[in-house]
């Protein structure tokens, strides 16, 4: 973040691909950089690249242990910046394959989650009269992509929160913001991007013949977190090499 005084920002997911992408382009600017996961390794990993970043053991899709992490860390600090929550699911099925409790889950894991860490943030940056929320929804809750219904629907609710939030805490001094990429080189995308002819495929899907990199999700994500983008409110950003909003040119 280019500002001079030393923000806290938290991330939830932060041993994901985006989330650990993100702390640490965090983690060189000077900022202080807190994040959560349920994944003791990939924290671990985190740490052992970055030491500086604290991490906390959470699983974001219990309200109270979300509930209680952020209390402990607005009692260790003081307060809470930003937030980012880098956390979600990649189910791919269509709806009439899709079993009730993989509709569960889908929605748990992506919106509830992402429900829950809205509440427990706003509550305290309601309390400073400023702060930043970021959240992730999917290029496929823009356009129509096969097999993508209960993800899409999940993540589409994402949205319609983010701009009923931006209207509700403008007041207080808050942002809230999504960004929606399309499939993006993660070990969450690990099944798609590891199998040649998956990728291939997902490649041509993209008007620039090519997937998203976590580097370039994270570094639109600290922009919006950032005091740079202090007039940037209720909006949803896509970032999808063209593939919700144009139709490349036929190779001939």
């Amino acid at each position: 973040m280019n500002t001079t005084e030393q923000k806290t920002v938290v991330i939830g997911g932060i041993s994901g691909g985006i989330g650990s992408s993100l702390a640490e382009q965090l983690s060189g600017t000077g900022d202080r950089v807190i994040g959560f996961a349920r994944n003791a390794q990939g924290l671990e990993a985190l740490r052992a690249r970055h030491p500086e970043i604290e991490t906390h053991i959470c699983d974001a899709t219990d309200p109270e242990a979300l509930s209680t992490c952020f209390e402990q860390i607005i009692a260790t600090h003081g307060q809470i910046d930003a937030y980012a929550h880098a956390i979600g699911s990649i189910f791919l099925k269509p709806a009439h394959l899709t079993s009730t409790e993989d509709w569960h889950h889908t929605v748990l894991t992506n919106l509830s989650s992402a429900f829950y860490a809205l509440r427990a943030a706003t509550k305290h940056m309601s309390r400073q009269s400023r702060g930043s929320c970021l959240f992730f929804s999917t290029a496929a809750a823009q356009v129509g992509i096969a097999n993508h219904e209960a993800i899409a629907a999940a993540k589409g609710g994402i949205e319609a929160m983010v701009r009923s939030a931006a209207a509700t805490y403008a007041p207080r001094g808050l942002r809230i913001n999504a960004i929606a990429p399309s499939l993006t080189d993660t070990p969450l995308a690990g099944p798609m991007t590891s199998n040649p002819k998956m990728l291939e495929i997902s490649k041509r899907m993209h008007p620039l013949g090519d997937i998203a990199r976590p580097d370039d999700i994270a570094s639109l994500a600290e922009w919006l977190l950032s005091d740079n983008a202090r007039f940037v409110t209720g909006q949803v950003f896509t970032i999808d090499g063209g593939i919700s909003t144009i139709v490349p040119k036929p190779k001939m």
